[in-house]
């Protein structure tokens, strides 16, 4: 079968790889239709890292994943041959304190697909997952939305970190998918108001088409005077989308007392810096978010029932041998891309 490996920095191939074959009861084998090219898979294809999760090439990565079932283990009951799945990109031990505790996110011996060291990437013909990890979706919902659901559910997962967001009102920084994601749901989730902002207006153009309050483009305008102007007294929720030192201390100053600020961007860097005179006077809570956990039902049937609408941040499609084009394409900003998708087959 045919694999896509990071081969260098910005370098990518197609190489032949040996069929994985199902070896656990409780694991699944998928044929891959659809992947989603994360910001993510940006770091390691730009950088080669993501803190200390440095890549040791060939490496395969990509987890926004849908696929078909095409086999399954004897202790498999909830998904059988045939079936279109979203996945969950995250296998667990689930024996470990974080995941009797219900949090399998932060589990001590997890293997996230297309993590360095953890798990090979979903940028194949076929992969073997555990069958946990596998939601059906309705025969309605393509391949694409399906995808899509992966970083949709990050966006939710934020949005619940966040608290009850009825009535509340909030900022996201950075509008790319993930921002976006939140987003949507907070505007489901009953938010009195959105703002948001990018450096890039074809973001900012997307994010008022799906339903933001208000849009800013930081390069050309004072949005923290302008958020200010509409919030004197500061709004409830930052969420920070971009992973950058700016957005952190934009967020920092638009808080209100008591505020609560989500840090979901991923920073190239190792260190990041809070003005803590402003942090402490104002009491903020500050609140990493660490992919998603337990959202993925929830998220599937959002969509599936048009609740939200996904569609708009899937911008762009690759066949598999386009995958070096794609990833340049996202890493890279080309084209006003939101989200890329690569379609592994031609089904939909």
């Amino acid at each position: 079968m045919k694999a896509a490996f990071l081969t260098g920095i910005e370098q990518v191939e197609l190489r032949d790889v040996p069929e994985p074959k199902l070896t656990n009861p409780t694991d699944v084998k998928l044929r891959v239709e659809a992947v989603g090219v994360c910001g993510s898979d940006m770091h390691y294809y730009r950088v080669g890292r993501i803190g200390d999760q440095v890549v040791q090439f060939p490496w395969t990565v990509g987890h926004e994943c849908a696929a078909t079932v095409v086999e399954v283990g004897p202790n498999v009951k909830t998904v059988k041959p045939g079936d279109r799945v979203a996945i969950d990109p995250l296998r667990v031990c689930g024996t470990c304190d974080q995941c009797l505790a219900g949090r399998e996110h932060t589990c001590r011996h997890q293997a996230f697909m297309g993590c360095p060291g953890q798990a090979e990437g979903a940028l194949a013909e076929y992969i073997i997952m555990q069958g946990r990890c596998c939601f059906p979706v309705p025969a309605s919902m393509t391949f694409t939305r399906a995808a899509a659901v992966e970083p949709f559910t990050i966006g939710l997962y934020a949005q619940r970190l966040g608290g009850d967001a009825a009535g509340k009102t909030a900022v996201v920084l950075g509008t790319g998918p993930i921002g976006l994601s939140v987003l949507l749901a907070m505007k489901q989730a009953g938010a009195s108001k959105v703002y948001a902002s990018d450096i890039r207006d074809s973001r900012k153009a997307l994010a008022a088409q799906m339903g933001a309050d208000w849009v800013g483009n930081p390069e050309k305008q004072d949005i923290v005077a302008e958020i200010t102007a509409a919030e004197p007294l500061g709004v409830d929720m930052i969420f920070e989308c971009a992973g950058e030192q700016d957005t952190i201390d934009q967020g920092v100053t638009l808080l209100r007392p008591g505020g609560s600020l989500l840090l979901v961007g991923i920073p190239e860097v190792d260190r990041v810096s809070f003005n803590i005179s402003a942090m402490r006077r104002k009491e903020l809570t500050v609140q990493n978010v660490r992919r998603q956990n337990e959202c993925i039902p929830d998220a599937v049937d959002l969509v599936a029932r048009g609740k939200v609408d996904i569609d708009p941040m899937v911008t762009h499609h690759f066949t598999m041998d386009q995958t070096a084009r794609a990833f340049d394409l996202v890493a890279h900003y080309r084209d006003n891309v939101i989200k890329a998708i690569i379609h592994v087959t031609d089904n939909e």
